[in-house]
């Protein structure tokens, strides 16, 4: 049974308005506009070898199909993650960033580059391959 993080000493501290203020920024210049954020909290287990769960601040937004989260796990400490499904979870590759605009900008790229993965467009190929004379 997974034991819950009760410790007071332990409590993540919710994002702050500067915070935030970096997330809007980055989603308004990817997508051309100001995205709606949601607040939330998920309970994350911060050690892999140990059985406890802890509530962590959570920003999410949904764009172009997909998902996305951000979770605070310390201060300055972040874990971010994009889905289309409960079967369909991606991440950067990267288990931790200490730097909050690295870490949208990476869940960005991660779901960009998988966007067009599933498109079939793959990195190197030219124009007359893509069979889009738009893109």
């Amino acid at each position: 049974m997974e034991q819950r993080d009760e410790d007071p000493m332990s409590t993540v501290p919710d994002f702050t308005d500067a915070e935030r203020g970096v997330i809007a920024s980055a989603l308004a210049e990817r997508y051309g506009e100001p995205m709606p954020l949601e607040l939330a909290d998920a309970e994350v287990r911060l050690d892999p070898a140990a059985p406890v769960i802890t509530t962590c601040p959570t920003v999410y937004w949904h764009a172009r199909g997909a998902h996305f989260v951000i979770v605070k796990t310390a201060a300055g400490r972040y874990r971010c993650q994009f889905f289309y499904s409960t079967y369909q979870q991606y991440g950067t590759g990267r288990p931790e960033y200490d730097d909050l605009a690295d870490c949208v900008l990476s869940i960005l790229r991660a779901q960009a580059d998988h966007e067009k993965e599933a498109r079939g467009v793959h990195s190197g190929m030219v124009r007359e391959e893509l069979g889009d004379e738009e893109q």
